[in-house]
């Protein structure tokens, strides 16, 4: 089995735990790099695994511009965020990461859990305007969610995210065998003869 590639950035430290954790996942057959430290050349993996925190909705500037150096490769997304994973702006982003590839990538899965904001952005939101769609009780409450995050069960989802992964590959490794296996059997067999 080639080795993943895990390419990550971090500015608080919520994305480098959740790489940290999916590189124990994958027991050494892995190479983990920072965005600012990756490889443009990524043909020697199986499968990237590449890793942000949001800003403005999408990948923080430095996976933004990374992105469409991956081609022709097999990719995952992982992200930290301060929103429920489940949210619409949560999902959205996973898209805007897809738009930015570069050609020819497959995109296997995603994993998406909470973080705890920087400091200097909670700082900066404390003094929002009721016009800011970031400011007021109900953000103040999502902020307080995200601060105990990534915690311990963020780490073992992010796991099983690599460990469903794998699974995947393999159960698609095995279809495209035996459908290449049958289609060999049927160009084999001698033609009917008509008469």
């Amino acid at each position: 089995m080639k080795k993943w590639a895990i390419i990550y950035s971090s500015v608080t430290g919520n994305t480098k735990k959740i790489a940290d954790a999916m590189a124990e996942a994958l027991e050494g057959n892995v190479d983990v790099f920072r965005v600012q430290d990756a490889p443009q050349k990524l043909d020697d993996y199986e499968v990237v695994l590449l890793g942000y925190w949001l800003r403005l909705g999408a990948p923080d500037p430095r996976m933004l511009k990374y992105l469409p150096m991956v081609h022709d490769a097999r990719v995952c997304f992982f992200q930290t965020h301060g929103t429920d994973p489940t949210s619409e702006h949560a999902i959205t982003s996973f898209a805007r990461a897809g738009y930015q590839l570069g050609k020819g990538c497959e995109i296997l899965g995603t994993f998406g859990c909470r973080g705890k904001i920087n400091p200097s952005l909670l700082e900066h939101r404390k003094n929002a305007g009721p016009d800011d769609p970031h400011g007021g009780p109900q953000s103040i409450e999502r902020w307080k969610l995200a601060s105990t995050h990534p915690d311990e069960g963020d780490v073992v989802a992010a796991k099983e995210f690599v460990h469903a992964m794998q699974r995947k590959l393999q159960l698609k490794q095995k279809y495209l065998a035996a459908k290449q296996a049958k289609m060999a059997a049927a160009a084999a067999k001698p033609a009917a003869k008509t008469e």
